[in-house]
């Protein structure tokens, strides 16, 4: 069951993480590469910033469903989403989505004319937050060991975002 805390929780590590794996299908195959996510939780979207010579354009002209993998291993913490993605080339967005990050792969700046602009539309979500003291992590173990028990590692979860 999706609950608020958990789609908060899903907003808040992938704005906390920031940069992620967007998966993308060419043909059969499936394609995957960072990129910087730009967060808009009020519009319910990810966005980034791309180079159209890259041809992420025409593999989700094919197949607008993507992945987006977040991981932050140092604190155990997790997401994937799973997506809807559109291109445009429309300048005022990709304008309005410009920032000083974006200029170390776009030094011309935002009106490059390679630049595209990836809208990701969530549908779902699946998040993993962990403990991240490796101190707690071993205890966790060993205590579970002994117990015959899973560990107590963190928090996971399902929600559905669209």
């Amino acid at each position: 069951m999706t609950t608020n805390s958990d789609i908060d929780r899903v907003w808040r590590l992938v704005d906390e993480i920031r940069v992620c794996m967007l998966t993308s299908k060419q043909g059969r195959a499936l394609r995957a590469r960072p990129m910087h996510a730009i967060v808009d939780r009020e519009a319910g979207e990810i966005a980034f910033l791309t180079d159209a010579r890259a041809h992420k354009d025409d593999e989700i002209a094919a197949d607008p469903e993507v992945c987006l993998a977040f991981a932050k291993p140092g604190s155990n913490d997790y997401v994937s989403i799973s997506a809807t993605a559109e291109v445009s080339d429309d300048r005022s967005a990709i304008k309005a989505h410009w920032s000083e990050m974006a200029k170390t792969w776009f030094p011309d700046g935002p009106d490059d004319p390679n630049i595209r602009l990836l809208r990701v539309i969530p549908h779902s979500a699946e998040f993993w937050e962990g403990v991240s003291n490796p101190f707690v992590v071993a205890f966790e173990i060993a205590k579970a060991r002994a117990k015959h028990e899973r560990p107590d590692l963190g928090e996971a979860g399902k929600v559905a975002l669209g």
